[in-house]
């Protein structure tokens, strides 16, 4: 019984080693290729995009930016599982093995092919991957003794020997995808770093003096599908618009730096973001309007929507009414006086004042295509999201932190409120329920930007609750009912717990 035990687990162990050493050779491919091709990322991808919009709302709430290498690493225990079944029925019926391998590869070309910027070339890593794996499995396999009393110590060492080969050949390959992959970003590092910006047309006002530090976002959060960052040539790099328009307009990375620039304060805000959550940040950008591009192109009678596309696939869907209205609707080329982030959108992503990014600030953008909202769904849109996108009315306590431990007397409470294209009039204070109290409110560049508020809390020991609420300049009150973020953004009051010493 011990015997058969041992067989059937060293069976598995085979299984999950062929399966490793498949998929970083996959990887390593990929990596020569494509990368977003690679067979973690390509079903990754898959995953996501089959995955109820409830969960993950769940991922981006519980994992923050660590959602990703979450999804990686449950992906490669599932696959880990399956390669030991295969790995167990394979060493009792050796026909599993081929055909264990021909559905992991049916698995892999399926989710390859199933990405919006596929073509047929990038199955072929996964294809090989699950090929490799059912071969070194099989091979393996040979090695690995079955329960019997004569020869037990023999093969053990023939298969200790030969995992451990397979085994090196899976750190050697997966080592060469990591280099690869580093040289990439150093290259698109370098790349970026080599780009000169040209000054502003129109400069971005100065901040008031009385603006507290923080108001510039300097690391802005990331929240998108993309479960590997696209590098991105600008020398390459084209946009499309096109669609309703009658004159289709090509534009390269330098013809748009030859544009009028406008450098800008504006405030970006994911769906995602709960209540007092840190989705939401203040940098200062430098783009080119896209209202003048649009009229360039004489957009048609009945168009209403800008669906922006990314190199990735990833479709936005905008309003055509906010690139047209006034608002500074840019095609973003900065941040904070450098090109943009690689993680953020380089060489070009589209900004649009007042909508949620999942409406108005497809990164990495390569394609706007003018239409119409009852013709093409973009991708948030199908999965229930609200087509608008208005950013909503909300505040946010900073300071103090959560279940701080307080000195008794004067505290400062002090945060962020934010209602784009709107403005913030006014932010209150409760303290344990009691009457609203207003807050002192400081200078602003802009509506389109957060504004910063403090109030000054006479503190006394003891246990105590903080909430904030704000009113913008239509009069509408943050409401206080608590509502998730999807489909159309949360609601309800920030607080906080805090604990004042005697």
């Amino acid at each position: 019984m011990h015997a058969h035990l041992a067989a059937r687990l060293r069976a598995a162990l085979a299984g999950v080693l062929a399966a490793g050493f498949g998929i970083t050779v996959g990887q390593l491919v990929a990596a020569v290729t494509r990368p977003a091709a690679g067979p973690l990322v390509a079903v990754g991808g898959a995953v996501i995009d089959a995955t109820p919009t409830t969960v993950k709302e769940f991922a981006v709430r519980e994992l923050g930016t660590n959602d990703k290498p979450a999804l990686l690493t449950g992906i490669a225990v599932v696959l880990g599982l399956l390669a030991a079944l295969i790995g167990v029925l394979g060493s009792r019926w050796r026909p599993a093995v081929p055909a264990g391998s021909c559905v992991l590869a049916v698995i892999g070309a399926v989710a390859a092919w199933s990405r919006p910027d596929a073509s047929w070339f990038d199955a072929i890593p996964a294809v090989l991957a699950a090929a490799l794996a059912g071969v070194t499995l099989r091979w393996l396999l040979t090695r690995t003794p079955l329960a019997r009393t004569t020869g037990v110590h023999v093969d053990r060492r023939r298969f200790l020997r030969a995992a451990a080969l397979v085994a090196t050949g899976a750190v050697v390959a997966q080592g060469g995808a990591e280099a690869i992959g580093q040289a990439r970003r150093r290259g698109a590092a370098r790349t970026r770093q080599a780009i000169r910006l040209p000054a502003p047309a129109d400069p971005a006002p100065p901040l008031p003096a009385q603006i507290a530090p923080g108001f510039v976002t300097g690391n802005l959060y990331r929240v998108d599908t993309a479960l590997t960052v696209p590098r991105i040539d600008p020398h390459t790099w084209r946009l499309r618009i096109h669609g309703m328009v009658d004159r289709e307009i090509t534009f390269s990375f330098a013809d748009l730096l030859k544009q009028p620039l406008i450098e800008r304060y504006i405030t970006l805000n994911c769906v995602s973001n709960e209540v007092g959550g840190p989705y939401v940040g203040t940098p200062r950008w430098l783009g080119v309007p896209l209202g003048p591009l649009l009229h360039s192109a004489r957009i048609k009678d009945g168009a209403d929507q800008i669906l922006a596309r990314s190199v990735d696939g990833m479709s936005i869907g905008t309003p055509l009414a906010t690139a047209l209205d006034g608002r500074d609707t840019i095609l973003a080329v900065g941040m904070n006086g450098e090109p943009l982030p690689l993680e953020h959108g380089f060489p070009v992503r589209m900004l649009t004042p007042g909508l949620y990014g999942y409406a108005g600030a497809c990164k990495w953008l390569t394609d706007i295509e003018i239409t119409r909202f009852v013709d093409t769904t973009a991708y948030w849109v199908a999965r229930g999201w609200a087509r608008e996108g208005t950013v909503k009315t909300a505040s946010r306590i900073d300071r103090p932190a959560p279940f701080a431990r307080l000195a008794a007397g004067n505290v400062t409470v002090a945060g962020v409120a934010w209602a784009q294209r709107r403005g913030i009039a006014a932010v209150e204070v409760s303290i344990d329920g009691s009457a609203w109290r207003h807050a002192e409110l400081q200078p602003t560049p802009s509506i389109d930007t957060w504004v910063q508020w403090r109030y000054i809390w006479h503190a006394t020991p003891g246990p105590h609750s903080i909430a904030v609420r704000a009113t913008d300049t239509a009069g509408a009150v943050q409401p206080q009912t608590r509502a998730t973020p999807f489909p159309d953004g949360a609601t309800g009051w920030h607080t906080t717990t805090v604990t004042v010493a005697p």
